[in-house]
């Protein structure tokens, strides 16, 4: 059995139970019933994945995935592919947007190499899981093969489980870099969704009008040449995928199967996670939506996955950003579940209950 499907099969279903007990304080709880919105479902999912109703998340991390991308040399993006291991290095010297809001969040942040142009020095303090420099320019031909798409995935479990080795994970989220991804995301959700590919696709780095429409031209022009099957996900990451957007559904399936919970950030984590969940279902259960990027594709992205996202700031930078600030959205959730007192403990008169 390969580790893909092994990975799968272990994932385990919530405790139900847990959910119900949490779902049954919040209702008790001396405030409005509902009156906390997301936070109220958020919580009783985390007590669910958890099997407490006092979770504690103390050990976060944020896993931003690397990849380089072939369709590039289709003039979809306005940056050189060089910025993608430029930033790698940024973002070990802590000098990044993500850097600066894990911080804040109390969570680490992890490069992972799944495909990055750039041989990185073996010594370098990442996951070394490059598949191959790039992928292919699948305006051309298809982004990869489907080996390598399953090799990608599977890297993505392993390097979940290698941070479990090393410590404890109360939760990851998922981030990305890699110029030109999102043609590879916006292609992804166009297939599993069949909705007009000049319906999804947008700006990504800043792009014009003319560079718009002809970056929507080339994803459309590839999807009808290859053909990706969308009932067959494997495909689609192999014929228009990114071998970070594979590591990112890799590291979805691996932490579900370990019952850690994952933030899935912007447009690029999230065509990750719509790969984990089209291959894993299952997974689902563990997901939380970071927050709505201003990307066209993403909702649609979520509307597929059937998630909430947890805030909209008008964000498109991916890298997990969203992640480490909707973790700080997670923690507050776990306090309001165990910490609010109900109607008994304070010996309030349950006006609702009595009329």
């Amino acid at each position: 059995m390969s580790l893909l499907s092994e990975t799968i099969q272990k994932i385990p279903a919530i405790d139900q139970t847990f959910y119900e007990k949490a779902l049954d304080r919040l209702a008790n709880q001396a405030r409005p019933a509902g009156s906390l919105g997301m936070l109220e479902d958020a919580s009783a999912r985390l007590a669910a994945i958890k099997k407490t109703l006092d979770v504690r998340l103390p050990n976060k991390y944020i896993l931003t995935c690397a990849g380089d991308h072939g369709i590039v040399a289709e003039g979809v993006s306005l940056f050189p592919q060089e910025v993608t291991a430029q930033m790698v290095y940024n973002f070990l010297d802590g000098g990044a947007s993500i850097n600066v809001l894990a911080k804040h969040a109390g969570a680490r942040v992890m490069v992972a190499d799944f495909g990055v142009n750039y041989e990185f020095e073996p010594e370098l303090p990442i996951f070394h899981k490059k598949i191959r420099k790039g992928t292919n320019n699948f305006f051309k031909e298809p982004a990869m093969s489907r080996e390598d798409a399953i090799a990608a995935i599977e890297a993505g479990i392993e390097t979940v489980n290698e941070i479990c080795d090393r410590s404890p994970v109360d939760m990851i989220g998922t981030g990305d870099m890699g110029i030109g991804n999102t043609s590879p995301s916006t292609a992804i959700i166009a297939v599993f969704s069949k909705i007009p590919i000049q319906h999804l696709t947008d700006r990504g780095t800043g792009l014009d009008d003319n560079g718009l429409s002809h970056k929507a031209a080339v994803i459309d022009a590839a999807i009808k040449r290859h053909a990706p099957d969308a009932d067959d996900p494997i495909d689609v990451l192999s014929k228009v995928g990114g071998y970070e957007i594979g590591g990112i559904a890799g590291i979805v399936i691996g932490a579900a199967a370990k019952g850690i919970p994952v933030l899935s950030d912007g447009l690029i984590s999230t065509a990750g996670t719509l790969i984990a969940t089209e291959l894993a279902p299952t997974a689902r259960d563990y997901l939380f939506a970071a927050h709505q990027s201003v990307e066209i594709g993403h909702q649609y992205m979520l509307s597929r996955i059937n998630i909430q996202p947890l805030l909209n700031l008008n964000m498109r930078l991916g890298e997990g950003t969203g992640a480490a600030l909707a973790m700080e959205i997670l923690d507050a959730a776990t306090r309001v579940l165990a910490e609010i007192k109900t109607f008994d403990e304070v010996s309030i008169k349950n006006a609702h209950k009595e009329s």
